[in-house]
């Protein structure tokens, strides 16, 4: 077995032909963000990960062994919800207000420049889509933004926590929007597109009332979880 306390920042100061030439070991993000846990690398050998505390495992970066050797570590896929504002009636800013409302609940997020990607969770997807983002379940690579919630999300375990009171928050969150929007929506609007797609309807004809971008109605996202986009 292999003992590792070091690790190097994306491999900060190493030649790329010794990048090239290490093993790797491919971890999800629930035991990256963990200081101390076992693992098995690219060439069958058992790891034990020992960390200052706090130290979470990124992509790319790249562990030392007691030995000298090297294994690069690789952010492994899994499943998370990525968010995205609508394509044909949301806008930049749409992004920036979800970010705001996800960090409101402290659970890690991943950030970018067209889209966010969260750990799965029915009740802030609802939340999201009714803030008219679009949100699809992938298994992709999850890289968290590190500093707002820092140890909390590296002792081992503890993010769950938080990440379970969150979603209680967002469920009341969820209540009051979904009560204020029901008074100022009808609920005969056409049926949300298929899933995937932005659950808006399609504006009206032209020259009946009230044309434009309608919303599709709130209990008809119950039946396409992790899909869609919910005004």
């Amino acid at each position: 077995m292999l003992t590792i306390h070091k690790l190097l920042p994306q491999g900060q100061g190493l030649a790329k032909v010794l990048l090239q030439r290490a093993a790797t070991v491919e971890l999800d993000w629930d035991v990256r963000q963990k200081s101390r846990f076992a693992a098995t690398d690219s060439q069958g050998r058992e790891l034990a990960i020992f960390l200052p505390r706090g130290q979470a495992v990124r992509g790319g970066d790249v562990l030392v062994a007691e030995d000298g050797s090297l294994i690069r570590a690789i952010a492994a896929p899994q499943r998370v919800l990525k968010i995205t504002a609508c394509a044909t009636h949301g806008t930049a800013f749409d992004l920036v207000r979800a970010a705001y409302h996800l960090g409101n609940r402290h659970v890690p997020i991943e950030l970018q420049p067209d889209h966010l990607k969260i750990e799965p969770d029915h009740v802030l997807a609802d939340m999201l889509r009714s803030l008219h983002m679009t949100v699809v379940a992938a298994d992709l690579p999850f890289e968290p933004e590190g500093g707002a919630y820092g140890g909390h999300v590296t002792n081992d375990g503890h993010s769950h926590h938080h990440h379970s009171h969150g979603a209680g928050h967002a469920h009341g969150h969820e209540h009051a929007h979904s009560h204020s929007h029901s008074h100022s929506h009808s609920h005969d609007h056409t049926p949300a597109q298929p899933a995937g797609g932005c659950g808006h309807a399609q504006p009206k004809a032209q020259g009946a009332t009230g044309a434009g971008c309608g919303h599709c109605g709130h209990h008809d996202h119950a039946h396409h979880p992790g899909q869609g986009c919910g005004g």
